[in-house]
């Protein structure tokens, strides 16, 4: 079904995993092979002319390889038959040499490498439009003063700026992230039936090099095909950066709760409606956001379990990834591209967050009143003191700083001008300042070396 992809899916990696695209990446592997050994005088130059032609999808019969497919074991081998017999047609003899020394492991790994490689540049370009989303909200907000909460209850003073520089700092953590496993993941698979490359006997090497460099991708030491570390690193590289993009709209969709009303998604034609109630506003790129990375820890949990699939080809926890991990790429590209889109329209309400550190009256400041009145008492006592207070102010309804003052103790260490400052939310931000600073630095110097590269 496609009615939903516009809410789960990203439209530019989307296209990279539809059947066609799928069938490529397999037929471009067979291409890069043969033009890899024409390199080292294994075939002729025209059979690898005549193979690298017929390798297009647009020549496949692809109902047929669904059809094929399931008594095969896997799709390779029916489009295998499907490639050699369009090749025979121009010449027999280069139909010999299709597929010569692979396996369909080679052919299936590689291609969903070479799947991979692409979707993970289109979601860089989505990280990299969150990144300056980001930093433009951290810098512009740095010292927009609201509540932070703990175990969903208010807590202490911060900015949404401090805030919106722990996501970018994550975001960033993911860029890296995403880099190095284009680098050392996302590589080519060529080993033949068992790894070794037999059927080649001593030209395996060599052409495994040369096909590397025909697919731009990085040559591993030793051929992975039993080894699916790679696979998974992929998948949980994608599962941690899913986890944040819900993190980030988890705390956004709670801000835009009615009650709190601190930021809310931008409003728009029909957007966010209800089929009942038009007074309201849903937040709807949230849902999706949150909608797609809840289904992503269990497929990343399938693909972990696969590792320890048996010898040198599992049976059942290979065949698993063929599906569950584009999924999970799919899932998390719909999550960082719908998140992508609503950073830079976000609405942010500087005043209700204001309003919002009074909610209290006065008690997200009682650590503060703690600590200064430390300085002449034992902190013991400067506790047991304060929260005292706080609970009459509580069960008084009356604000903090009008109970501490009708205190004589309190009163006799804090004057009312130290009082004053104590409840002002700028003053308790500790090093809140120097973070930010730290994290649009690392973000100023990313931007920078992306533009110079």
């Amino acid at each position: 079904m496609q009615l939903l992809d516009g809410f789960f899916r990203s439209p530019t990696v989307e296209p990279l995993f539809a059947d066609a695209a799928a069938v490529q990446s397999i037929l471009d592997f067979e291409s890069a092979l043969a033009r890899a050994q024409a390199r080292a005088g294994i075939i002729s130059g025209n059979f690898a002319t005549i193979i690298s032609a017929s390798c297009r999808a647009s020549l496949m019969d692809l109902p047929a390889l669904a059809q094929a497919t399931p008594s095969a074991g896997n799709l390779a081998i029916p489009l295998l038959k499907q490639l050699t017999a369009i090749v025979a047609r121009t010449s027999p003899e280069a139909a010999r040499h299709v597929h010569y020394g692979a396996t369909s492991q080679d052919a299936l790994d590689t291609g969903l490498v070479l799947q991979l490689r692409s979707a993970t540049r289109a979601v860089q370009t989505d990280l990299e439009n969150l990144i300056t989303a980001l930093a433009e909200l951290t810098a512009a907000h740095r010292q927009t003063l609201m509540v932070a909460r703990t175990w969903l209850q208010h807590a202490l003073p911060t900015t949404f700026g401090f805030v919106t520089a722990g996501w970018l700092d994550a975001t960033l953590q993911h860029r890296e992230r995403l880099n190095a496993l284009v680098e050392r993941a996302l590589v080519l698979q060529f080993g033949g039936a068992v790894g070794t490359l037999a059927a080649l006997r001593d030209r395996g090497a060599q052409v495994a090099a040369l096909l590397a460099e025909e697919l731009a991708l990085n040559q591993p030491r030793i051929p992975w095909h039993a080894q699916r570390e790679r696979i998974a690193e992929t998948a949980t590289a994608y599962g941690l950066l899913s986890a944040t993009l819900a993190k980030i709209a988890r705390d956004l969709s709670l801000q835009m709760q009615t009650e709190v009303a601190e930021v809310s998604e931008p409003a728009g034609a029909a957007r966010g409606s209800s089929s009942t109630m038009p007074h309201k506003q849903n937040p709807v790129a949230c849902a999706a956001v949150l909608a797609s990375s809840a289904r992503v820890p269990p497929l990343v949990s399938a693909i972990l379990s696969g590792v320890s699939g048996e010898y040198q080809r599992s049976l059942g926890p290979w065949q698993s990834e063929w599906e569950t991990l584009p999924e999970i790429v799919r899932l998390s590209a719909g999550a960082s591209h719908q998140l992508a889109v609503l950073l830079p329209r976000l609405h942010i309400h500087r005043e209700r967050m204001r309003a919002n550190l009074e909610l209290t009256r006065g008690l997200i400041f009682a650590e503060a009143i703690t600590l200064a009145l430390s300085e002449k008492l034992n902190r013991a006592s400067a506790h047991k003191l304060v929260e005292a207070a706080c609970r009459r102010a509580e069960s008084q309804n009356r604000h903090l700083r009008e109970v501490l003052a009708d205190d004589a103790e309190v009163a006799a260490i804090l004057s009312p001008q130290s009082m004053a400052q104590l409840f002002e939310p700028a003053n308790y931000l500790g090093s809140a300042h120097i973070f930010i600073s730290a994290v649009l630095a690392a973000a100023d110097s990313h931007v920078k070396s992306t533009a110079k590269g």
